[in-house]
């Protein structure tokens, strides 16, 4: 660290002191420019404040609708789904079965309409009848209630459209009904259909209840043809949600489910719901209501509906406004602080006064940054020291862990080694007997047959040298062919997938040529061979032992992924993966290194090791490299 010397200090107040002086002097004995600035900062921080209130009290003005709407969507949607299984359990009945075969049988009809009654009373519903294919009346639980004309006409329709459920208004009393629909077939014939009716008023009745015992936000909720159906506010029910003409109006009429409705627009457009999660909107004026409220949406897509909360931002702009006289508050105390720090213009004299003591005290404060810095030197070196040490136990680690995989492997290997050499001796053998009898071409198979055991032994021997090599040093990567490095673990690990009957499948994607990562070729048939090496371990109890090694090319980097068919973990033995020394392995099976080693090694090749369990309740453990230069997809 520098420090400009005592002397330079010295120059710079002599040259720039009395310039700075004269300047200071010329400003601060405006006072109408302090009055300027301290006008200039209230208003801005009137606006600032008011700003940042109306922002903030929105924000959660939007978050507390939003709960609620989610609650009163639960509840809409509960209220509703208790009755769901009432259709078809009703069409299932055998009685009900022949009356739709046997429409004509009156006594039939007057017994369904009895089990009607009895069932309605239990399930709490307002109405359940049964229609024939044409939609005329059969059985109803209320045999003193007929049915009107545009209540025919609205079932028939649903039941030409496929529909299950429907909204329809009240022609009596304007109320919300519900109605649920169960086509009865038979040989892909319709018979009839089952409709239980729901009254929604005592819900409704809920809803404008807490509306006028509370501030709380206005609950609309609106159909498929944009028409209020249900309305905390009742002005607003049955009303057109946007705008709409005359034309579009009397569509709504013809279809029968709004009888006496208005069907007056609301004007609030669409529009603004759809393209935020919350806006302010214009509504229709009501008394003690602000003309624009905070509206928000959810859609019910099981029941066909929006539900749609508009909340009163009084409070919220109240708040903004005591905020914006708060900020001008403030403003206006910094251009005071600032014109009352200007009346002290006159202490700058003690102030340059007192430069020498602080230039000494600025020479001090260099000796003893001196120091610190000299301390802090020794200190980096040491910290080098550990680092390089740390990197080295880093290392004998990562090669331990091969040489544990080696000795894991050692029978296996050995098996390996010993039917070739076995081959070898008797083909050997065999061979000398047949020069002594010259049969020449028999003895060129032997000697072929001698050549092919030899490279199998040289396959297997050149892997394992090549595994057991101590690395080079870390960071020190090259463009690495996939494909060969999981060849070489195959070869490793062969006996033991054929031991254990462990099917391994390759998913390698070479569709745009040969996939090439950075990465040390050595070091990352360590990573595979740990994951293939736990994934065995992790199946032997298993009725099928797969192995699925994928890769592919994805947002410029190389994905590979190692899936088992084993039992998998919980969740919290995955967090502790990659913790040193946990194993999941009985005692004695393993150290709990390998996969903290293959962690290691993939961070340096500037990746990472996650772990999470599959489809098919294995494991999956993925690590994504980056694509070598050589590769033209890069």
């Amino acid at each position: 660290m520098q420090w400009f010397p005592s002397t330079h200090s010295e120059q710079v107040s002599q040259a720039y002191g009395g310039s700075l002086k004269r300047r200071l002097a010329w400003r601060l004995t405006r006072p109408s420019l302090y009055a300027y600035l301290t006008l200039a900062l209230a208003l801005l921080g009137g606006v600032l404040g008011q700003r940042l209130s109306e922002a903030s009290g929105l924000a959660q003005l939007a978050a507390l609708a939003s709960e609620r709407l989610e609650l009163y969507a639960a509840t809409l949607e509960s209220e509703l789904a208790r009755h769901n299984y009432l259709p078809s359990l009703i069409a299932i009945d055998e009685q009900v079965q022949a009356m739709l075969g046997a429409p004509q049988d009156l006594t039939l009809r007057a017994e369904v309409a009895r089990k009607l009654s009895r069932i309605n009373v239990r399930a709490g519903a307002m109405l359940t009848f049964i229609t024939d294919a044409r939609g005329q009346m059969l059985a109803s639980s209320h045999l003193s209630t007929p049915r009107s004309a545009p209540e025919a006409a609205q079932v028939q329709r649903a039941l030409d459209s496929g529909a299950e459920h429907f909204f329809a208004a009240d022609a009596v009393d304007g109320s919300t009904r519900f109605f649920l629909i169960q086509p009865v077939r038979r040989a892909s014939q319709v018979l009839g259909a089952i409709v239980v009716q729901l009254s929604l008023a005592p819900l409704e009745a809920t809803w404008v209840d807490l509306g006028l015992r509370s501030q709380s936000e206005k609950l609309l909720v609106i159909d498929a043809n944009d028409v209020v159906i249900m309305s905390s506010v009742p002005e607003w029910k049955y009303r057109i949600l946007g705008s709409s003409d005359q034309a579009q109006a009397e569509a709504l009429r013809r279809l029968g489910r709004y009888p006496g409705a208005s069907l007056q627009p609301m004007n609030i457009p669409h529009d603004s719901l759809q393209q935020s999660d919350a806006a302010l909107v214009p509504v229709p004026a009501l008394p003690g209501q602000a003309t624009q409220l905070l509206a928000q949406e959810r859609p019910v897509a099981q029941l066909g509906v929006r539900l749609v909360t508009l909340s009163d931002p009084s409070e919220v702009w109240r708040g903004a406004r005591y905020a914006a006289w708060g900020g001008a508050a403030v403003g206006a105390s910094i251009g005071l602080l600032a014109l009352y720090l200007a009346s002290r213009r006159r202490a700058l004299r003690q102030v340059f006064q007192a430069q020498a003591a602080l230039q000494k005290a600025h020479a001090q404060l260099e000796h003893l940054v001196d120091e610190r810095t000299a301390e802090l030197r020794s200190t980096n070196q040491e910290l080098k020291h550990q680092i390089a040490q740390r990197l080295q136990a880093e290392d004998e680690l990562v090669q331990a862990g091969k040489l544990a995989v080696l000795g894991q492997m050692s029978a296996g290997i050995s098996h390996e080694i010993n039917q070739p050499l076995t081959a070898l001796r008797a083909l050997s053998r065999n061979t000398l007997l047949l020069l002594e009898k010259q049969r020449l071409q028999s003895v060129a198979d032997n000697l072929k047959a001698i050549d092919d055991v030899t490279e199998r032994m040289s396959v297997i021997t050149r892997a394992l040298k090549n595994f057991a090599r101590k690395a080079e040093a870390a960071g020190q990567v090259q463009a690495a062919p996939l494909r060969e490095s999981l060849q070489n673990v195959r070869v490793l690990l062969e006996h033991r997938l054929r031991a254990e009957q462990v099917e391994l499948i390759e998913e390698i994607d070479e569709r745009g040529g040969e996939l090439l990562v950075n990465a040390d070729a050595n070091r990352l048939e360590q990573v595979l061979v740990n994951l293939f090496t736990n994934a065995m371990d992790a199946m032997q109890d298993q009725l099928q032992r797969r192995i699925t090694v994928a890769a592919e090319r994805r947002d410029g980097r190389v994905q590979v992924r190692v899936i088992d068919s084993g039992p998998g973990m919980d969740e919290r033995q995955q967090a502790r993966l990659f913790e040193p020394f946990f194993t999941t392995k009985p005692a004695g099976q393993g150290l709990g290194l390998g996969l903290v080693i293959s962690s290691k090694i993939v961070h340096e090749f500037g990746g990472t090791l996650r772990a999470h369990r599959s489809l098919d309740g294995g494991m999956c453990f993925e690590f994504d490299l980056e694509p070598a230069a050589k590769d033209p997809h890069v």
